[in-house]
């Protein structure tokens, strides 16, 4: 066991010595798990402590140092990692302490001493801060509770100022021990609607990443308060209002980092104030006072907070509380028909806000038993509505919680179609002469007709069901509905150009019925939105497709539609959009299985004359003259459960089909595209992220990453093209990203520190083995760049490794791109550092040859990188210079220094030449020779 732990020790020390800080870590917690000695168990906590300070995880070091400081008081490597640990955690007067206890172990410290100066004035400038800061927070207050003030706009420039102190944690905690919850919830009932937002978002910043802070502010404030501040009539209230929930929730769960001195300690268990926070919302859901758009607040709330973030946490508890507490209660909303003089307050989003969470509710789901247990809690409710005197509209409420889980949990809502007396209840709706009865019966009818498998009348009798509902409705709102439907049926085929479901020209006139509604202002948003969805699966049909874009006021009408406040339609416009744009996903046919199912008598799909390339072309042109970009970035901001993953998906196909041609990138970033691509490339689903991704990719290749991303979002960029560079995709998807990098590296060193930190470089040097010649030059073009950043020289610099060799055997090859990338490397890399420039000469002995023929190079880029690598290897010392010196490469040099001609490109040639013959001169290894004619040359 003993040498077990011994070799695991060896192996850690090895791994870190080679910056390999996750295996050395691992490594010694390997030995920690199998040590028993006190002495050994010291040092591997300290050494681990190491690995977490170089991999950022300040609390883990912090952790381990002070365990080894627990068998010796005076290590004085731990009691330094440690204060190095609390530095960075912003615990200065901790690390302070410890600093000094290394200085008086050891005075002549040089590397603790220097940090406690430095420890020492960053005290000092806190305290003068925290000096300055309280007397502002002073001062704002003063203001604010002075009622004889009457100076409107002096109140709320004092408001706004105590905001803006709030964002430093030095203000937000005086401004917290000075009694400011109660001052700020003062402000947040007057009559000053400047005053109530800046109170609400100081409030929000007051819990920002600081447990005992949110802890205190929900309990000084109160549920009911915060709940209420949902149901403000001003949008941007109801949203600071939410906001404080929301940054709430992620300082009590540790989903925010926690600042210094955070108080986690003084909230132990906050799993009773979120438990009271959840059954505060689901109060809200069935309250009937609570209106509409506070109702989407807290379904949002529980929408982004209950379901597990990631299914690699086992722990599914509170969803489970959730469904067994409040799955009525959001059934409730389901069941919900506007209409009805007992309904709750909606808006156009609740019903599809509360399918979006009982879908994530039931996908967080982990076995059968518990799936089984949210389908019983459903049949539950639908047959006790169903039971109901029938003039409580029980039937009605039913079909209309049912909708609402067939456009959620799919599975559940088909379960409940075979309940007994669903369907009849559904077909008897549909014939009632009162419109309400029938829209809602078509609605569900359309939405079973999907993939019904249990429902055999629907598919069965679905298309002539659907006719007799249109030709006998009165109103245009059940008509368009019926012919949704219709839509939907005769869709079944999908882009399949010879499985059309309905006779020549029925698609096309169905199409066209659907853009009149859509143009038809006088309709409301609801049945426009139906129109709509009308188009999403009509669009699967090419003729349908280019009638569409041919159609300017029916685009714009579309797009305009989806801007407003109803966010339900933004599933069906990104599908209509995706399919004119030919970007859902296609399944490629190898011609061999094609011949194979000719001659076995298989079904062949066969694409539409429309659907061919310069068609799809010509139908991204005209989205884009319509606006399609912007519409798009308005989609993209929009802070709505109804947008979800499946949808931000489609957006992202649709935006990497519009940058599929160069000359639409320009287009793209000039409306907002660049940045709007950034969230869906963080977010989503993985082929969401990995479709916007690429777009990004394409972007960064052709425009300038400083322009397409402003400001900081440049930086945000490398974090989604780390992801798209794997193996598992495609070669396309690899080259682009490549290419990409190697313009992001060559814009700035602070990028350059960003690929380096995202750890791209070791999948950037893997590439530069690929056997794909365009991928392999694009990595090595890539690499040229990085190399001007400091952190990738040490790589080349670090013995071990063939990295240099790699650049040197490079520059020799035939490609003439690799070529000129590999040379431009080694130019840079023997510029700056002069150790590699005898290094080179040591990883191969072709090196000489290699330098050779780059001066000889037919490419002049080629040539000029390879007389810099000479006159680097020069510059370096007069060893090199002699060894270059008897070479064969003075008569090179003499040949290009006298080269005739005044071209600009020859004459980069000749003065690289000159300036590498001048160095030989001045070392005296050669000298200058004078002609009859009076010219001189070297000897």
């Amino acid at each position: 066991m003993e040498c077990e732990v011994l070799h695991l020790k060896e192996e850690g020390n090895t791994q870190f010595k080679c910056g390999e800080y996750e295996k050395a870590k691992v490594c010694y917690s390997k030995a920690i798990k199998q040590s028993t000695e006190q002495k050994e168990l010291a040092v591997l906590h300290r050494n681990r402590a190491a690995c977490y300070l170089k991999l950022e995880k300040y609390e883990q070091a912090v952790a381990d140092a002070t365990k080894a400081l627990e068998q010796d008081e005076a290590d004085v490597k731990a009691l330094f990692r440690r204060c190095q640990g609390l530095e960075r955690l912003g615990q200065l007067d901790q690390a302070f302490c410890d600093a000094q206890r290394c200085t008086t172990i050891e005075p002549k410290n040089r590397a603790a001493l220097e940090t406690l100066h430095k420890l020492s004035t960053q005290i000092q400038e806190k305290m003068r801060l925290q000096g300055t800061t309280d007397a502002k927070v002073q001062q704002m207050f003063d203001i604010l509770l002075d009622n004889s003030l009457r100076d409107k706009e002096k109140k709320e420039k004092a408001a706004q100022n105590l905001l803006v102190l709030s964002r430093d944690e030095a203000g937000a905690e005086r401004i917290f021990q000075c009694d400011g919850v109660q001052l700020l919830m003062h402000l947040a009932v007057s009559d000053d609607p400047q005053l109530v937002l800046a109170a609400l978002r100081t409030l929000s910043l007051l819990c920002t990443a600081h447990r005992a802070r949110a802890s205190a502010v929900l309990h000084m404030v109160g549920l009911d308060t915060l709940c209420q501040m949902l149901s403000k009539a001003d949008e941007q209230l109801a949203l600071a209002g939410s906001n404080i929930l929301q940054v709430a929730w992620d300082s009590l769960t540790g989903q925010q980092p926690e600042n210094k001195d955070s108080g986690a300690a003084l909230v132990p268990d906050s799993s009773q104030v979120l438990q009271e926070l959840v059954d505060s919302l689901l109060n809200m859901l069935v309250n009937g006072e609570v209106s509409g758009p506070a109702r989407d607040g807290a379904l949002h709330l529980l929408t982004r907070n209950v379901p597990r973030k990631s299914f690699a946490n086992p722990n599914n508890s509170a969803t489970l509380k959730l469904i067994d507490l409040g799955l009525k209660n959001i059934l409730q909303v389901l069941g919900t028909v506007p209409e009805l003089c007992d309904a709750l307050p909606l808006t156009d989003n609740t019903r599809m806000t509360a399918s979006v969470l009982a879908s994530k509710l039931y996908d967080d789901l982990r076995c059968d038993s518990e799936r089984e247990n949210f389908s019983t809690i459903c049949e539950e409710y639908i047959a006790n509505l169903q039971n109901l005197p029938a003039n409580t509209s029980g039937n009605l409420r039913a079909i209309q919680a049912i909708s609402g889980l067939l456009q959620g949990p799919f599975d559940v809502g088909n379960r409940l179609l075979t309940l007994n007396g669903v369907m009849q209840n559904m077909i008897t709706l549909s014939a009632s002469e009162k419109e309400l009865e029938q829209i809602v019966a078509v609605e569900a009818l359309i939405l079973a007709a999907a993939k019904a498998s249990h429902a055999n009348f629907i598919t069965t009798n679905g298309v002539s069901l659907l006719k007799d509902i249109y030709k006998g409705a009165r109103s245009e709102a059940v008509m368009i509905r019926a012919l949704v439907g219709l839509c939907k049926l005769g869709s079944a085929g999908g882009t399949d150009y010879s499985m059309r479901q309905f006779a020549e020209g029925s698609t096309g006139k169905l199409a066209k019925q659907c853009r009149k509604w859509l143009c038809n202002t006088a309709l409301d948003s609801r049945t426009r939105r139906w129109a709509v969805e009308g188009l999403a699966y009509l669009t699967l049909d090419a003729d349908v497709k280019e009638d569409l874009v041919q159609d300017g006021p029916v685009l714009h009408a579309m797009l305009d539609l989806s801007q407003t406040s109803d966010k339900t339609v933004l599933y069906a416009v990104v599908s209509t959009l995706v399919n004119c744009t030919n970007s859902y996903e296609q399944k490629e046919h190898l011609p061999e299985m094609v011949e194979l199912a000719k001659c076995t008598k298989q079904h062949i799909p066969e694409e539409h004359p429309k659907d061919k390339k310069e068609f799809v072309v010509s139908r991204v042109k005209k989205l884009l003259q319509a606006g399609v970009v912007s519409a798009l970035v308005c989609m993209v901001k929009s802070d709505s459960a109804v947008l979800t993953d499946a949808c931000k998906e489609l957006m992202s196909r649709i935006f990497l089909a519009l940058v599929e041609d160069v000359c639409n990138r320009g287009a793209v970033v000039a409306e907002g595209g660049g940045k709007a691509l950034i969230p869906l490339a963080l977010g989503g689903t993985d082929t969401g992220r990995t479709k916007a991704a690429q777009a990004l990719a394409k972007i960064s290749i052709t425009a300038d990453p400083r322009i397409a991303f402003p400001g900081e979002r440049v930086y945000e960029v490398v974090r989604p093209l780390v992801a798209l560079l794997d193996p598992e995709k495609s070669a396309l998807q690899n080259f682009e990203t490549l290419m990409a990098f190697t313009n992001l590296a060559s814009i700035s060193d602070g990028l350059r520190k960003k690929i380096v930190k995202e750890k791209a470089v070791p999948a950037i040097e893997n590439y530069m083995f690929e056997e794909h010649q365009q991928i392999r030059q694009a990595a090595t073009e890539c690499m040229c760049n990085l190399v001007l950043n400091s952190q990738v020289q040490e790589l080349y610099v670090a013995d071990g490794n063939d990295r240099l060799k790699l650049l040197v055997l490079y520059s020799g090859e035939e490609d003439e791109a690799l070529a000129r990338a590999a040379s431009g490397a080694l130019a840079m890399l023997t510029a700056s550092r002069v150790e590699l420039c005898t290094k080179m000469t040591t990883v191969t002995t072709q090196w000489l040859d290699i330098v050779q023929r780059l001066a000889l190079h037919p490419n002049t880029d080629v040539q000029v990188r390879g007389l810099a690598i000479v006159l680097n290897l020069m510059n370096a010392s007069k060893e090199l210079a002699e060894c270059l010196v008897a070479s064969n490469l003075v008569e090179i040099l003499s040949h290009l220094a006298h080269l005739d001609g005044c071209d600009v490109e020859r004459k980069r040639v000749t003065d690289a030449a000159q300036a590498c013959l001048s160095k030989a001169m001045d070392y005296g290894f050669i000298k200058p020779y004078s002609y009859k004619d009076g010219s001189t040359s070297q000897d």
